[in-house]
């Protein structure tokens, strides 16, 4: 079966002396792997496209007995030029691909969190700043996409409170063991995130420490919720943009 369908690279791996297997994050057919045969060699057409982050579109042949499909071509569906030269771009590129990569699936479609992640890259690559506040919120709205959403109980304009691992419920109330406790600017982040679609929650001041800790809590979510969720090896690069 010869599948056609955009699709964002997640990772890349050497592959024999020529060639490149790349998991691709693709809108027809959720996250699957694809080998470009000779694409390490001098002038192949893959090689300039299969880098991590870039939006494409790709051809593959599929078969359901394979762990790999092979890929037959491919041109840019949108040319991301600024994370090759930008570090805070890169950074957060980089920990977002390998985010969504623990999130997914192998063949598991999800056309919502495509587009999401679709268009965040390109708002990203537009961008002359970015902050690194986006990546808490990709967490969040990639929790409601993947259908494990953080839920927010109106406690009578409570500013402090919970995240509820186990429930995922955002309140003033401690609920087991699992709740994390949140700062008054964490627990505003993330109640405005959840009903916030635009960039002016990016515009909630925390400083590093209090960054870096929500996004700890919101792995420790994602963790309790989606079996097999690893580290991330990106963070120790996004970790030297929480560095003052």
């Amino acid at each position: 079966m010869i599948v056609k369908s955009d699709a964002i690279v997640l990772k890349t791996v050497d592959y024999s002396e020529s060639s490149i297997i790349a998991t691709l994050f693709t809108k027809e057919k959720g996250k699957v792997a694809v080998i470009a045969k000779g694409a390490r060699r001098p002038k192949n057409k893959f090689a300039a496209f299969l880098v991590v982050g870039q939006l494409l579109e790709v051809v593959f042949y599929s078969k359901e007995s394979r762990s790999v499909q092979t890929l037959s071509d491919v041109s840019y569906s949108e040319k991301l030029n600024s994370f090759r030269v930008d570090i805070e771009k890169m950074a957060i590129m980089m920990t977002t691909t390998e985010f969504a990569s623990q999130v997914l699936h192998d063949n598991e479609v999800n056309v919502p969190l495509f587009d999401f992640l679709k268009s965040m890259l390109v708002w990203v690559d537009k961008q002359s700043y970015v902050p690194a506040q986006l990546f808490p919120y990709l967490q969040l709205r990639t929790a409601e996409y993947i259908g494990i959403g953080v839920q927010y109980m109106n406690d009578n304009g409570a500013d402090t409170g919970y995240l509820n691992i186990s429930s995922g419920l955002l309140s003033s109330h401690k609920e087991d063991e699992h709740a994390e406790k949140l700062t008054a600017a964490q627990f505003a982040f993330v109640k405005n995130s959840l009903h916030s679609t635009n960039a002016s929650v990016l515009r909630i001041v925390m400083d590093s420490n209090v960054l870096r800790n929500l996004i700890q809590t919101l792995d420790k979510y994602f963790i309790y919720h989606v079996e097999g969720m690893k580290p991330r090896r990106s963070d120790k690069i996004f970790n030297q943009l929480l560095t003052p």
